[in-house]
């Protein structure tokens, strides 16, 4: 199974990276860039037999690696796309 992992930045939470990106393509010429806010996807491949092996099944064992590892919950959300 594949799932699709999204995370980004909470709203308020200052994105340095994207304000340097966003100057940089005004600079270019692309004066039309308002903002620009940088994220991280992931895809995770797992086993199909997930659901059987985990209470929850695959999204609450996704969503546990996102807790755990792939997201600062502090400053950053987390979405869990299975495909």
């Amino acid at each position: 199974m594949r799932a699709r992992v999204y995370v980004t930045l909470k709203p308020g939470v200052h994105d340095p990276a994207g304000t340097a990106v966003q100057g940089g393509l005004v600079s270019m010429g692309y004066e039309e860039v308002r903002s620009v806010r940088i994220g991280k996807f992931f895809e995770v491949e797992v086993d199909d037999d997930l659901s059987a092996q985990h209470a929850g099944g695959p999204r609450a064992r996704l969503e546990e690696m996102c807790r755990k590892l792939l997201a600062n919950t502090v400053i950053e959300s987390f979405r869990v796309e299975l495909l």
